[in-house]
Order: C-alpha cells, then structure tokens, then sequence
C-alpha cells in the first residue's frame, strides 16, 4: 500500500526532508495495518525491514535467560522499532506484535540508503534515535540487573562497619569463648598463687572492671553488626518482593493468553459446527 508522504512529515526522523525527497521515499516505503495481536516480527526473522508507528499499539519484547518476555519498547507514533537489524542486515533480536489494530510504516534499507545519499543530515537523525533506544535497553539493563545484598552493602560499609562484623564474629565464637575461659582460669590462679604479692586479689576488683568495661564496649559494637545485618535482610526483603511481583506478572501474562486461546479455540469451534450444518 503507498504511503502519503503527509504521514512521513509526521515521523521526527524524516522532518526535514522536503517536499521532493518526501515524495521520493513516498513512492518506495510501504503501508501495512496488522490486527490485533497479530505479530509483526520475530525473533531470528530477517532484519531487512524496519517499521514506524503510524497509529495503534506495538509492543516489543525479547526473552531473557529465564525464558521470559521482557518488555523492551512500546513505541509511540513516529518512532521505529526494528531499526538496528534493519541497518547492519542482522536477523531480528525481538519479537514485535501489534497490541491493538495497527498501521506501520515498512521501510527498507535501499530506501534509507536512497534517503542518506539525498540528504546527508537524515543521518545525524537516524543516529538520534539509535542513542534512545541505547539508553532505553541500559535502563532495561540497570532496572533488571539481579543484586546481590551483600556484595552492595560490602562495597558501601566503612572501616568501623567492617571492625564491627569481625568483632561480632570473634565474639560469637567458641575460639572466643574458650580463649576467653582459659585467660580468666590463668587470670585467677596466678592471683591466688601469689597470695599477698597478687596485683589483684581476691575478689579481682580489677579484673571486674576489665570485665565492666570489656561488656560495655562489646554490647554498641554488636548491636552495629546487627544493624548492618537488618539492612541486609530489609534489601533481601525488597529483591524478593521484586521477584515475586515479577512472577505474579507473568503469571497473569499467562493467564491472558490462555484465556486468548481459549476464545480462539471456540471460535474455531463454532466455526466447525456451522461448517458441518451448512453440508
């Protein structure tokens, strides 16, 4: 179907042509409507076509390591989807499927090498669009990107932070509390052995404050670890809700389509039924 080349003035991307070189690519671009969740393109399909919404909805997806569809662009009016493929001639890296009743722009390669070679600054344009979608695809990178808490909170902490956790760690130790068993046995006993000449008879007034003191310094340093650790677990808490809310998606995205199968099915049923009363 040929296109009118008031449409093309209406796409960003071909907005300074003029009237003789609209015209031109006018006469090699193409029309085409796609109905509703009818699929536009796929993954692995020859990248020698690009699009350009003219009106409705497209959606494009793409599949991650989990078999999932991830939403990559929702383009709006004007915009191409497919352009990179269409550009250096790889196969599609996307899915692409029309939401709704849809009419898109078809554009060929030769059609933008015509375009380059008559006006050379359409390039910086096509350059333009290529840096958003850039930009949107290390968006989609930062926002689905899995983090691990500990390593974010490890590559934060302070020295003091990181004093902490390794006292924690020792204090709750049997290390620790063997070491420490036998350095008040040896503490004792050497007291008791030098009798008037101890430095610190019996009751060991000095070694209780030793102990005093020892506590009231370990309790803050402790409880610093915990709170490091309840920042570990509020962060795991929040991965995991993410994660879930994610699954909860995709399981309604799946519940869609079989409902759209379901309907599908039977209308071809009602189909085969009025097929087999009409013979």
């Amino acid at each position: 179907m040929a296109c009118d080349p008031n449409i093309l003035r209406q796409v960003p991307l071909f907005a300074l042509l003029d009237d003789d070189e609209t015209a031109v690519l006018a006469a090699h671009v193409e029309l085409k409507t796609f109905a509703a969740r009818q699929r536009i393109y796929k993954i692995g399909d020859p990248g020698g076509q690009a699009f350009v919404m003219v009106s409705g909805a497209v959606q494009v997806t793409t599949i991650d390591e989990d078999h999932q569809d991830v939403i990559v662009d929702e383009p709006a009016a004007g915009e191409f989807f497919g352009f990179a493929s269409m550009l250096d001639g790889t196969p599609h890296q996307t899915n692409a499927s029309a939401l709704e009743d849809t009419v898109c722009l078809e554009v060929d390669r030769n059609d933008i090498m015509t375009l380059v070679q008559k006006k050379p600054h359409a390039a910086m344009d096509m350059l333009s669009v290529l840096g958003r979608q850039f930009h949107s695809a290390q968006q989609l990178v930062r926002v689905r990107a899995a983090r691990n808490p500990n390593e974010m909170i490890e590559s934060e902490a302070t020295v003091g932070e990181r004093i902490a956790d390794a006292v924690a760690r020792f204090g709750g130790s049997w290390t620790f509390i063997l070491s420490f068993l036998m350095g008040l046995a040896v503490y004792t006993a050497v007291n008791i052995a030098l009798r008037r000449s101890a430095w610190d008879p019996y009751p060991f007034i000095l070694l209780n404050l030793i102990l005093s003191m020892l506590a009231a310094l370990q309790a803050p340093v402790i409880m610093m670890s915990q709170i490091r650790q309840d920042t570990k677990d509020r962060l795991r808490g929040e991965l995991d809700f993410a994660v879930n809310r994610r699954a909860e998606s995709e399981v309604q995205g799946l519940s869609r389509k079989l409902n759209v199968l379901a309907d599908k099915m039977d209308d071809l049923e009602d189909l085969i039924r009025g097929s087999g009363r009409s013979n």
